[in-house]
């Protein structure tokens, strides 16, 4: 089995790892015994090379292996994760947390996985976490919430102990300005194995990219998304405010193209409307969403994202077709009922 430095200098000649080679890679990452200097150089080595669709899914099925298993297979066929991957530096609310909320309002199993803030003021774990859910709840607790909430919220932190072994040679990779795969892999390793996905996606240029990788690890339905507000700057969502650059996986593999708000019958919003900030002020926006002050642009924004996992999951024919009752949902006091249970759930 090659150690991790045969497997850097593979890497710096720029040929590609094989899935046994990724695995050995995972094992040394993973492993406390492996200096951070070589996890370093091989990650540096990997960004450097560019990570192909193929070892993107070998690193992903690897540390899904290593993720703690919750034990919720019987939900997974039906449920989708509403997640971004986060590094695009757009300030934006945290849209999916409200898209999760307004899905199990409708009915729809999400398994949503996410970490706190780290490239943003308040990650989807923070605002959850705030609206009520036990991050560290055990997996007999979360099977309970996927019962009776209808969703639950695995806290990466306490699914993935591998990754304590490769943070801090990640640390030292952002000091220095510099990814790896370890950006974009935690929207891939969902402990829960969602049969759906509607993945946002922190470049232009990765959307294809990720759409194949998840097609690669069997993603039965999904959508990887990405906004683009300017030439070179965008956002992980898929938004009413942008031009949305969208790849379809598994069953709507076909879908290949840029999404306009009007096409689904949104109007174009101004993309402040999309801003948050700190746990404080996005609480203050979910407030005033669920009052019917929001922004309309944010609005749109949750709606357009719930009816396209309406879609993603067979609820309805076409987006356009889940607008009106996502916006219910959001507006007519369901959400907030969402939010209360939620609550009372984990209180008890």
């Amino acid at each position: 089995m090659p150690d991790l430095i045969e497997l850097t200098a593979k890497v710096r000649a720029s040929q590609e790892l094989t899935a046994v080679e990724v695995e050995s890679a995972a094992a040394a990452l993973a492993a406390p015994e492996t200096g951070d200097a070589a996890k370093i150089a091989f990650l540096s080595a990997l960004g450097d090379k560019g990570e192909t669709s193929a070892e993107i899914a070998a690193f992903a099925r690897a540390f899904r292996a290593r993720a703690i298993d919750p034990g919720v297979e019987r939900w997974s066929s039906g449920a989708i994760d509403i997640v971004g991957t986060g590094g695009d530096m757009a300030g934006g609310f945290n849209i999916s947390s409200m898209v999760v909320l307004t899905l199990a309002s409708a009915g729809v199993t999400v398994m949503k996985h996410g970490n706190r803030g780290i490239t943003s003021k308040c990650g989807s774990a923070d605002l959850l976490a705030a609206l009520g859910v036990n991050l560290e709840a055990p997996p007999e607790i979360v099977r309970g919430a996927l019962e009776q909430l209808g969703y639950v919220f695995f806290f990466a932190p306490a699914y993935h102990p591998a990754f304590k072994h490769i943070a801090p040679a990640r640390k030292q990779l952002a000091a220095q300005g510099r990814r790896s795969v370890f950006n974009i892999l935690g929207p891939l390793i969902n402990p829960g194995r969602p049969a759906h996905t509607l993945l946002g996606v922190f470049s232009e240029t990765w959307v294809g990219k990720l759409a194949e990788v998840l097609q690669l690890l069997g993603t039965e339905a999904g959508l990887a998304a990405h906004g683009i507000i300017a030439p070179g700057r965008g956002i992980d969502e898929l938004t009413t405010a942008t031009s949305n650059r969208v790849r379809g996986i598994g069953r709507l593999r076909a879908v290949d193209g840029v999404w306009e708000p009007a096409e689904h019958g949104f109007r174009v919003s101004p993309f402040a409307d999309l801003e948050g900030g700190d746990l404080e002020t996005n609480l203050a926006i979910v407030e005033a969403v669920l009052s019917g002050r929001g922004p309309t642009g944010l609005v749109d924004t949750i709606a357009f994202n719930a009816a396209t996992a309406l879609w993603i999951t067979g609820r309805t024919a076409t987006v356009a077709d889940g607008v009106a009752q996502a916006k219910e949902l959001l507006l007519g006091g369901a959400v907030r009922a969402k939010i209360a249970a939620t609550r009372e759930f984990f209180q008890s």
